[in-house]
């Protein structure tokens, strides 16, 4: 569990933090100190990139996958995470090139489920 001062971490607490890990654009800092043994990470049904992963190996394979890929970033942003219940979402939008794809403009929506303090599911939608 990820804990402050011995208490599990609300989802309120989780979305700060990440915050301020993605402004920085530390997102294996995130899935290090956040995502359970169990996580899955789920992309758009039928979507050019990326698929399903499930489980912090796996799920951080996938996300290595992606980052060996990029050739260049022009432009990213995060917005601030927004809470309900166990969930917050944040909006990314991404100007990059990527190897096989060329430069690609995305405007994501992305949703994570918080269970005890840990991140048990990263959902995005494009």
């Amino acid at each position: 569990m990820t804990t402050t001062n011995n208490k599990v971490m609300t989802t309120q607490e989780v979305a700060d933090r990440f915050n301020e890990l993605a402004r920085q654009e530390k997102w294996f800092e995130i899935q290090d100190e956040f995502f359970a043994d169990n996580v899955r990470s789920i992309d758009p049904p039928n979507s050019p990139y990326f698929g399903y992963a499930e489980g912090r190996q796996a799920v951080r394979k996938k996300g290595e996958d992606f980052v060996n890929r990029v050739e260049a970033v022009h432009r990213a942003y995060t917005t601030k995470p927004i809470v309900g219940g166990n969930y917050f979402s944040v909006a990314r939008e991404l100007d990059f090139t990527v190897e096989g794809f060329g430069r690609i403009q995305w405007n994501q929506v992305w949703l994570y489920e918080v269970k005890d303090g840990k991140i048990v599911l990263e959902q995005f939608f494009y």
